[in-house]
């Protein structure tokens, strides 16, 4: 199997090895890792996203990591942009480029490209989420389906933001958001890819997740979550989404102990796992899945 001639992409739920699988992989093949985490490109969110630390690296190089600020929008699409600059340059060094993470939607857009659906204005997305607030779900998602009758069997009707999403596109570019599915091409030919779904037994990877919760406490999490909070970052940046940010900010404010915040953090992080494993399932059925026995066993087959 000649491993560097690929694009190795590497997935798994969050605490499952991914990290220390990767620098282990590297070098052996001679390659350097990519950030494939939404959460770890933030400088400000070092221990929170669980971004490897400098003595962790092992004198790999890592690209992409901590070089965001949570203040800024960063898109799938500019994640993209980025990672294939980067598997040029590492291509012209001779390097193997290992893209490692737990985001699927990152995987997915440079596995099978990213829909390129034109800017629809804010003012024309604001009139119809005002749409859908006046006229409620229901019949809302009955509006869709005469609008667009490719959504059915494809949208739940409780999922609001998916059909607010179809409903603009549909109603702004005159063409069904799956047409524009359909037009969606990686620059990339699918035998350039190995890909490797790391599959950690369920109970051990659940106290994996709690000792990096415990981890986390050691580590200053206390602290970054405090930095992070008189950031003041708008509401709807996707930094604020990050696990522990809540919790953290409850026992800053007395409201719990250490003890919950870890508590609460571990099912989070659990809960977060479970939706990393079914993205899995439905999307990645022509990936390597390997407990980390096989992962052992592959490291020492190369």
């Amino acid at each position: 199997m000649d491993l560097k001639s690929k694009i190795i992409l590497i997935y798994g739920p969050t605490a499952s090895g991914k990290s220390a699988f990767a620098i282990k992989l590297a070098k052996k093949i001679d390659g350097e890792i990519i950030n494939a985490d939404s959460m770890q490109i933030y400088r400000e969110l070092k221990v929170l996203s669980a971004r490897p630390f400098k003595k962790d690296l092992q004198g790999i190089k890592h690209h992409l990591y901590g070089f965001q600020s949570v203040k800024k929008n960063f898109s799938t699409g500019d994640w993209l942009k980025l990672v294939n600059k980067k598997i040029i340059d590492l291509k012209k060094r001779k390097k193997t480029p290992i893209l490692v993470g737990g985001t699927g939607l990152y995987f997915k857009s440079i596995t099978h490209g990213l829909v390129n659906i034109p800017n629809i204005p804010i003012t024309f997305r604001k009139k119809i989420r005002s749409l859908h607030k006046k006229i409620g779900n229901k019949n809302f998602f009955s509006k869709l389906l005469k609008l667009d009758p490719l959504v059915k069997n494809r949208i739940k009707s409780s999922d609001s933001q998916r059909s607010i999403r179809a409903y603009e596109v549909k109603l702004f570019t005159e063409r069904s958001i799956y047409d524009w599915f359909k037009k969606t091409k990686s620059i990339y030919d699918q035998k350039d890819f190995y890909k490797i779904y790391i599959d950690f037994p369920r109970n051990e990877l659940l106290e994996r997740i709690k000792l990096r919760a415990q981890e986390m406490i050691k580590k200053g999490v206390i602290l970054e979550v405090q930095k992070f909070v008189k950031l003041k970052t708008h509401k709807d940046k996707i930094a604020n989404k990050a696990i522990g940010v809540i919790e953290v900010s409850e026992y800053l404010n007395k409201k719990i102990g250490i003890k919950e915040v870890i508590d609460k953090i571990s099912i989070k992080t659990r809960q977060y796992a479970k939706r990393q494993n079914t993205w899995a399932r439905g999307n990645m059925h022509n990936w390597n899945k390997m407990s980390p026995i096989q992962l052992n066993k592959f490291l020492k087959k190369i």
